[in-house]
Order: C-alpha cells, then structure tokens, then sequence
C-alpha cells in the first residue's frame, strides 16, 4: 500500500464528508471543488471515472426501469413498513427542515430542488460516494473483507453526511444508500443503475413532500 495514495485517498473521503457541511460555498456549489479532488485524485492513481463506474459507454438502457423500479419500492417499503413499524418503538420529534420548507415554498423552488436531486443527488453523490468513496475504502481495507466493510462504512458516512434532515433522514439516508451501493454491486459496478434510483428517488420524495403527504 502506498502512503502516499492512502493519505490523499482519505483526505478526500474526509472533504467529501465535510466540506459541503462548512457552508463556505452557496447553493450546490460546493460539487465542483470536490469533482476536481475527485478527479485529480483518480489521474494521479492513473485512472479515469470509468474505473470506478461512470462511463457514458456503460449506459444501459434497462438502467432505467430498473431504476425507477427499485427506487418505488424502495419509497414504498420505507414509508409504508419500515418507518411506521419503527415509530412503535421510537418516538421521533418534529423538527423543521429547512429543505423540506423550501419544496413547500413554491412549484419553482419545488421543480428547481428536483433538477437539484438528479444532478446532486443521482449524478454527484453516486460519483464521490458509490464510486469514489466505496472503491478507495476498497484499497484501504484490502484483504478478504475490504468490499464487505466498505459497504458498511460507505453506507454510515453516506447516512450521517444527511444528518441536517434529522433521524428519520439520517436512518432513511443510510437504508436507501445501502439499497443505491447494492446496485451498483449488483451490476457489475455500473453507476447508471444507482443514479438513475437516486434521482427518482429524491424526485418522488420531493413530490411528496411539496403535495404535503411527508
């Protein structure tokens, strides 16, 4: 293992967890510092986002009724089995988001905040944490359980980097994020399948949430 590889590797696990939180930046903003880490981190390693799973050739067509399929079922096993069966054993307290405030305010916030959620949530996130952030946490752990422990702590940073959308978020966040990892695991690491999920996903949630059902 090079030190020097592991050191900018978790360096930049760390920024991607960090940083967009410092609000040093408006907006969604914050995504184009971290793409250039990302990048100048994969080229000094000598390889491209292909290697870790977005390419515009691995485009698949059936990623997307795949995607949105897997994306409704999962919503649905959240919303209607999950979180009411939880909520018998814990209570959670309202608390006002600020996100989800914004949905509410008006239909063009509402539509903006959706563009927002494919490019943020489906192309951004799935890049720095499914692609990047997983298959660095590969190499780190090495050995016979590195893709097993990446999965689980991909999935715990992927749900506490939401932790501004209170529990039910941050628990939400990491049940959903292991469902976009599995994805990409399960086709042959191909970021398509996860992002095409995650943008329907953010949109039916956003849609929801704006109609006034969440």
């Amino acid at each position: 293992m090079n030190p020097k590889k592991t050191i900018l590797d978790l360096f930049i696990v760390l920024s991607i967890a960090v940083f967009p939180h410092l609000e040093l930046m408006p907006f969604f903003s914050y995504s184009i510092p971290i793409i250039i880490l990302v990048l100048l981190a994969l080229k000094y390693r000598k390889e491209t986002f292909a290697d870790i799973g977005f390419s515009l050739k691995r485009f698949e067509w059936k990623a997307i009724p795949v995607g949105v399929g897997v994306a409704l079922l999962t919503l649905a096993f959240m919303q209607l089995i999950f979180f009411p069966v939880l909520e018998n054993f814990v209570t959670f307290s309202e608390e006002d988001v600020a996100l989800y405030d914004a949905i509410r305010e008006s239909k063009a916030q509402y539509l903006l905040l959706v563009v927002m959620g494919w490019v943020i949530g489906g192309l951004y996130e799935e890049i720095v944490f499914h692609g990047f952030m997983f298959t660095r946490l590969e190499k780190i752990f090495g050995g016979r359980y590195a893709t097993k422990l990446s999965f689980l702590v991909t999935a715990l940073i992927f749900g506490a980097y939401h932790f501004q959308l209170g529990a039910p978020g941050l628990i939400n966040a990491t049940i959903v994020g292991m469902v976009y990892l599995a994805l990409f695991l399960f086709f042959k690491r191909n970021l398509w399948y996860p992002i095409i999920c995650h943008g329907l996903y953010n949109t039916a949630v956003m849609t929801l949430i704006y109609l006034g059902y969440l």
